[in-house]
């Protein structure tokens, strides 16, 4: 009797074990960001890895950010060589300015030491939440002269 009852408590925690697992491996949860630069290097951090899941979290929601997202997305995907992944994926994120525009909207200029091209970001506090805001960076004219 005790031998079924050991066994059966061994089945039981081994399924506990692969569920916590399975759930921790789920996870699509990103850690909230607490300021305008740790957004914009959450977002950058999660693209240079190409996380798209992660740095959607990271991103002012809307049809437009979506889908600029999804094209860097399909562009990781399809286009990018396995040379070039792992190049952004162990690349560092450089800083080279922080803008404050007013208390709720940042431009922050950077590169990555992979590449080592500047480009800039807007973030924008929307809701108590830091996000990134991608239109910024395709639009010339939202950008200060």
């Amino acid at each position: 009797m005790k031998f079924s009852y050991f066994a059966g408590m061994k089945r039981i925690s081994i399924f506990f074990l692969f569920l916590q697992f399975f759930c921790a491996c789920n996870t699509n949860e990103a850690p909230a960001s607490e300021n305008d630069v740790d957004a914009a290097r959450n977002f950058i951090q999660s693209a240079l890895n190409g996380d798209y899941r992660k740095a959607k979290n990271y991103i002012v929601n809307d049809s437009v950010n979506i889908e600029y997202l999804e094209a860097f997305q399909r562009n990781y995907q399809n286009r990018m060589t396995p040379d070039d992944k792992r190049g952004y994926r162990e690349s560092s994120i450089n800083i080279h300015s922080v803008k404050p525009l007013n208390d709720s909207v940042s431009i922050i200029n950077y590169s990555n030491s992979y590449k080592k091209q500047n480009d800039s970001l807007k973030v924008v506090k929307t809701g108590g939440q830091w996000l990134v805001d991608l239109k910024y960076s395709f639009s010339s004219l939202d950008k200060p002269l």
